[in-house]
């Protein structure tokens, strides 16, 4: 194998080159061969990188300079970073990340930064043997990322290689580009989805939008601190076979009513449930209705005379509907349901406590077992 260049033949060769000497005639007084010679030439010849396109919120070598000036000098983080016109804590973050006071150094942190900009870059994943063994291992027990990503944290607490989001598992498992997991390991994912669903690109054209909605939260105050009673959130479920049932739960009570929709739910089918349902209730029981924005609420302004006044929310009713997750599993029939809460007469249903955001899916529903809630003393649509 032939010996590299030394560095006294490198200058020779430049120096010959500037002089206009053939690569043949180098190659002769170096005593090397041709193709040696012309290689460091293309080499000499090749045009330099050109410079990364930095963003103005990044910090310039100029910047960094001035930092490590500043440290030298015995400079608080805060006098610099006001000096600089930047925020404190990019500038501690800056120095943090390369070596503290004592071992930064500005063209180091540079030249790391610039390699930071390169892409692509290789998959967390792909890079960390280790910590893709554990992550496929986790999806096939049926994990889902979060909670892998969550895992992760807690048990590994002082490993920061033992590190990854959520999204980059995501992405590892839909673009098999990045060449990190293997694309079987998308049937245990709960989607089930074998590739990811497009979202954000449909033109806003106000189709399949509903018209004229009020945001939740210009909801009354009293039907938020659930003070009195007559404020209702509702929610459509499906069962088997698309078949479909509407619930309506009571803030303040707790009490649910089940509304059946034999004829499929569509707008005006819902529509018509709702208000044939609602007007068995009295008055001062009928203040306000929350609902999400399906498209079963499209005839939600249809004939106000029957539920007065229509307050329909803007979000998800979240709280009710964690109770109702327990109540109705999935793939619960309707026909079922409703033949088993018509034997009992209607009563109240109330969780043992406030469902709260903060509370385990258990406790909102006044549990401690994974069991469904008895639907006995559900009213029903009978």
């Amino acid at each position: 194998m032939a010996e590299r260049l030394s560095e006294l033949e490198r200058w020779r060769i430049a120096e010959l080159a500037a002089q206009g000497s053939t690569t043949r005639l180098i190659a002769e007084e170096l005593g090397r061969g041709r193709y040696a010679v012309a290689k460091h030439l293309r080499l000499m010849r090749r045009p330099p990188a050109p410079e990364p396109v930095r963003s103005p919120l990044r910090l310039s070598l100029v910047e960094r300079e001035e930092i490590s000036r500043g440290l030298a000098g015995g400079e608080s983080l805060r006098a610099i970073a006001r000096r600089l016109g930047r925020a404190p804590s990019t500038v501690s973050r800056e120095v943090a990340g390369n070596g503290g006071r004592r071992r930064y150094r500005a063209c180091r942190a540079d030249k790391a930064a610039v390699r930071g900009l390169r892409r692509p870059k290789a998959s967390k994943l792909a890079a960390c043997p280790r910590l893709r063994a554990v992550v496929e291992e986790k999806l096939e027990l049926r994990w889902s990322p979060q909670q892998i990503s969550g895992w992760l944290v807690e048990n590994f607490p002082d490993d920061p290689e033992m590190r990854v989001s959520h999204e980059t598992i995501y992405l590892s498992l839909f673009v098999q580009s990045r060449g990190a997991l293997r694309r079987e390991l998308t049937r245990y994912l709960r989607s089930g989805h074998s590739a990811r669903r497009q979202r954000g690109y449909s033109v806003m054209n106000g189709q399949g939008q509903l018209r004229g909605t009020l945001n939740i939260r210009e909801r009354p105050a009293d039907a938020n601190d659930r003070a009195v009673p007559g404020h209702w959130e509702g929610d459509l479920l499906m069962g088997k076979r698309m078949h479909a049932m509407a619930t309506l739960v009571e803030r303040k009570t707790r009490f649910v009513m089940l509304v059946a929709l034999p004829n499929g739910h569509s707008a005006d089918v819902v529509a018509d449930a709702l208000a044939a349902k609602i007007v068995e209730l009295p008055d001062e029981l009928r203040r306000s209705l929350t609902w999400d924005q399906g498209k079963e609420m499209a005839a939600h302004g249809v004939d106000p005379v029957r539920w007065t006044p229509q307050r329909w929310g803007a979000t998800l009713p979240g709280e009710e509907s964690l109770c109702r997750v327990r109540e109705f599993p999935r793939r619960t029939r309707r026909s079922s349901v409703l033949k088993r809460s018509s034997s009992s007469a209607p009563v109240i249903a109330r969780c043992r406590r406030s469902p709260t955001i903060s509370a385990s899916p258990r406790s909102r529903c006044g549990t401690g077992s994974s069991k469904p809630i008895s639907m006995k003393g559900v009213a029903t649509t009978a």
